[in-house]
């Protein structure tokens, strides 16, 4: 599997969050686990302006999807 082209800490950054990698476990372990029902873009944690981006990314098959996918899957983890 090759890598995604943006890797999560540009993601975070991207949606204006802190980006090192101790605030990206925190923000993790603060909103994990995400019921399975709830679709990523629309969890009660994010801005109007995260939601948007994050389901723009998704729906449009964007360079920014694979690691989207992989912050879902991140946030699925029990």
């Amino acid at each position: 599997m090759e890598d995604p082209i943006h890797p999560l800490a540009e993601l975070f950054s991207q949606l204006g969050l802190d980006s090192d990698h101790p605030s990206i476990d925190g923000f993790i372990a603060g909103h994990a686990p995400l019921d399975e029902s709830v679709k990523l873009d629309q969890a009660p944690f994010w801005t109007p302006q995260q939601a948007q981006f994050l389901g723009e990314a998704l729906r449009e098959d964007a360079d920014w999807a694979p690691i989207v996918d992989q912050l879902n899957v991140l946030l699925r983890k029990r």
